[in-house]
């Protein structure tokens, strides 16, 4: 059975906690915190835990075979850097570093130690994402033409990182994983109105095949949005995160061109066909994450969500800050 460690305890802490806990090949033996009040109710909610304010606690106890970093950003790296070199498998919240740099860095070290690097995108394994990665699969959707993506809500404000790192890498990670075409270019606008940092952006991502993605995060809208639209060449994907039962719905709609006569005669058609709601798996997409985790250090496997897609995700950060800070211009990758 393998001993999990976590490094904080925050708001998202809990819910790492509660599903590695709630496995029956692993076991949280400690948790870290600086603050006393998140320590006193992890103790009083899980017995045979120990705490610990202290992080080097957790990454060199020789009763630790793994560690759930679950902190700022800007402490992502140190603290994952720590654990490998004291050879424990990591588990790293999103994003997964601050600089690509950090990624590189930390993907030869875990490689040459022969251990496991996990990046923390959990939508990767909600049903919904898994459903449109196999309709991606198996063609249905035909060549891709764009994905679009709305993720906005009134807060939560960060006081370390913008808008963009904030929310944009649970739609990076998805946008990764289901378009297998590295991008080419990144254009990103925002502003500021508040505490200097981004709070309103759009990002816009350039792939060489002529799919374009675009994705607008925003910390002020009134209303809280989690919606994605895929648009295929035969059909087309709208993905609702807000909705109960129906989250995916495939259209069979789309547009077909010919050319009669010449290039100013073009004869465009409409096709406007069935919709239809699959069935998508409800398993709370943390507890498959937190098991893949476990799965890939007990057999020696490559994660989905392993480092070198944390590092991909990252890029797209990095390139969206440049092209921000000037004002919208183009950044190659």
């Amino acid at each position: 059975m393998l001993k999990i460690g976590v490094i904080g305890y925050g708001y998202w802490g809990p819910n790492i906690v509660r599903n590695f806990h709630g496995l029956t090949n692993c076991k949280i033996v400690a948790v870290c915190d600086k603050s006393p009040q998140a320590l006193k109710h992890v103790l009083a909610s899980y017995a045979g835990i120990e705490g610990t304010r202290d992080a080097s606690d957790i990454f060199t106890s020789k009763d630790i075979d793994a560690v759930a970093v679950v902190t700022p950003v800007s402490t992502h790296y140190d603290l994952a850097r720590k654990c490998v070199e004291n050879g424990k498998h990591v588990f790293v919240e999103k994003p997964f570093t601050a600089t690509v740099a950090q990624a590189e860095t930390l993907i030869e070290l875990a490689d040459k130690k022969k251990l496991t690097l996990m990046v923390d995108h959990t939508f990767l394994f909600t049903g919904a994402v898994r459903k449109m990665k196999e309709l991606i699969e198996q063609k249905m959707l035909g060549t891709l033409h764009y994905y679009d993506s709305v993720r906005v809500n009134l807060g939560l404000f960060q006081h370390d990182i913008n808008v963009i790192w904030d929310l944009a890498p649970h739609d990076l990670s998805i946008m990764d994983y289901l378009i297998e075409t590295p991008p080419e270019a990144v254009v990103a606008t925002g502003a500021s109105h508040f505490n200097g940092l981004e709070d309103v952006a759009y990002i816009t991502i350039y792939f060489p095949n002529n799919t374009i993605a675009h994705i607008h995060v925003n910390w002020l809208s009134p209303v809280k949005v989690r919606t994605t639209l895929i648009g295929g060449e035969h059909k087309m994907v709208v993905w609702n995160d807000l909705e109960a039962d129906e989250k995916v719905k495939v259209y069979d709609k789309g547009v077909s061109v010919t050319n009669k006569q010449g290039l100013y005669d073009l004869l465009v058609s409409y096709r406007s066909g069935d919709m239809w709601a699959p069935k998508v798996e409800q398993t709370e997409a943390l507890k498959l994450e937190a098991q893949h985790f476990i799965d890939c250090i007990l057999h020696n496997q490559k994660p989905v969500n392993d480092g070198a897609a944390g590092r991909r995700v990252v890029q797209l950060l990095e390139a969206a800050d440049r092209s921000l800070k000037k004002r919208g211009k183009i950044v190659q990758l």
